[in-house]
């Protein structure tokens, strides 16, 4: 595996790669890395030649009072997972690099964007579209892969590559948990013992969501508040937001005549924990 630094690095890694016919397949993360991130890794390996994977700490898409300067961060632990993954090649900018003085653009996706975590945090699906598009310029794979626990990033990320046009193909794969539920998250990790128990409310309050669902309900309100009971039950969860909404357009729903995404936001101490479940309607 080798590590790139600079822009100019990169598209000239990609560019020796595709001269000899090779196939170029991407994972964007913030590092900390942990099995979901890896499970990204295989399934590139699996679908291209060449599998890219940076890591980037953005701090576009952090708001005021958010945790940018205490984000986990342990470059030598995982370029040594991502290596023993047989990775090709770690794109390792930093943010001069990427916002260098001047830089002034940015993109949205205006209408996904204002539910959901874009509600709770401004702005901050902006950077993630305006550094992910920024990354796909670089890196110009066949193919970047998503994780579904980001389901709201990963369809305005879907729609930014389709509306702009990108040759490339858009992924998005399955929530890794851990035993009792819990979505993997670099974010866990600033869990106390306590907190961390208290953190497995997340999985059975979209669990009620499914049971209510697979039971016969339809009423989106319902199923919602079916979720908020649980959750409530939890002395130390508070919650953001519970939201049954139509998968993949996020639109609002009343009836889940159609696939839906039931998607939870929730602070456990001080920590912000997001999680989801699709429910598949059927005929």
């Amino acid at each position: 595996m080798i590590r790139v630094l600079t822009i100019d690095g990169m598209k000239s890694e990609v560019r020796r790669r595709r001269a000899a016919g090779l196939t170029v397949g991407f994972v964007p993360t913030m590092g900390a890395l942990h099995e979901g991130h890896l499970s990204l890794v295989r399934e590139s390996r699996r679908k291209a030649d060449v599998t890219v994977v940076s890591i980037f700490v953005n701090p576009l898409q952090f708001g005021a009072g958010e945790d940018l300067a205490k984000y986990p961060r342990d470059i030598e632990n995982d370029a040594a997972l991502l290596e023993g993954e047989g990775v090709d090649v770690l794109f390792l900018p930093e943010a001069a690099e990427m916002y260098p003085p001047g830089f002034q653009t940015a993109v949205e996706v205006v209408r996904l964007q204002e539910s959901l975590c874009g509600a709770s945090r401004p702005g901050h699906f902006r950077g993630v579209a305006t550094v992910v598009l920024k990354l796909l310029n670089i890196v110009r794979p066949e193919v970047v892969f998503f994780g579904q626990k980001d389901a709201q990033q990963a369809v305005i990320l879907g729609r930014l590559a389709a509306d702009l046009n990108l040759d490339v193909e858009v992924r998005v794969m399955p929530i890794v948990r851990e035993p009792d539920g819990l979505a993997m998250s670099s974010r866990n990790a600033y869990l106390s013992p306590a907190e961390r128990r208290a953190a497995a409310v997340l999985y059975r309050g979209i669990e009620e969501a499914r049971r209510a669902f697979e039971a016969g309900e339809r009423r989106a309100g319902v199923i919602s508040a079916r979720v908020r009971e649980v959750i409530a039950g939890e002395p130390l969860a508070r919650i953001d937001y519970v939201e049954a909404v139509g998968w993949p357009d996020l639109g609002c729903l009343d009836l889940i005549d159609r696939d839906a995404l039931v998607a939870v936001a929730v602070r456990i101490g001080g920590t912000r924990l997001i999680d989801n479940t699709i429910l598949v309607a059927k005929g």
